[in-house]
């Protein structure tokens, strides 16, 4: 069950102790391997979240995923998981050290959705314009296609969302219709 409050407060643990032995970007470098590893075996997370496997046999599963692999920050972070219980919420953890470690440095991620891949000489222009047109500095853009939008982009920029897709304007479209606009109403 989703916990965004205990991942929240364990990720800021783990930065808080990041930033004081000064190795935040290893630990983020780490957080990004996990994410990775999370999103790339669903057996890693069947693992995680299986309550039939002991934790002193999930720490050695773990360890043995991760070794060589990871810090010794993140590697005893990962074994407090463990004996703490808390080893299923590991991947929202991840999601809340990323978010804090991009907000603590100032970095801020558009979400940027089109029907066909773009190029990185498209993506450097985007972000330059948004540049030009926001007082964000550095912006992480994560760039998506879903072919369901037949043309345009969809652009998501905090809490601003621009759709400049086809779907959008022909949902538009078919809701002027469903509302008899372009029909004078006779009775």
């Amino acid at each position: 069950m989703p916990n965004p409050r205990l991942a929240a407060r364990y990720a800021k643990s783990l930065i808080d102790l990041a930033n004081e032995r000064n190795q935040v970007e290893t630990v983020y470098q780490d957080m990004q391997f996990l994410q990775a590893l999370c999103k790339d075996s669903r057996d890693f997370l069947v693992l995680l979240r299986s309550p039939i496997v002991k934790a002193d046999k999930k720490s050695v599963i773990v360890e043995a995923v991760t070794k060589g692999r990871i810090s010794d920050i993140t590697a005893a972070f990962n074994r407090l998981l463990i004996t703490k219980g808390r080893e299923s919420n590991l991947p929202e953890i991840i999601v809340a050290f990323i978010d804090q470690y991009k907000k603590q440095k100032g970095i801020h991620t558009i979400k940027l959705t089109t029907a066909v891949p773009v190029t990185e000489e498209v993506k450097k222009q985007l972000i330059s314009q948004i540049q030009k047109q926001t007082n964000l500095s550095n912006i992480d853009l994560k760039a998506t296609v879903n072919a369901d939008i037949i043309g345009g982009f969809v652009l998501e920029i905090g809490d601003t969302l621009v759709d400049a897709s086809i779907v959008y304007d022909l949902n538009k479209i078919k809701a002027q219709f469903m509302n008899n606009d372009f029909i004078y109403k006779i009775r």
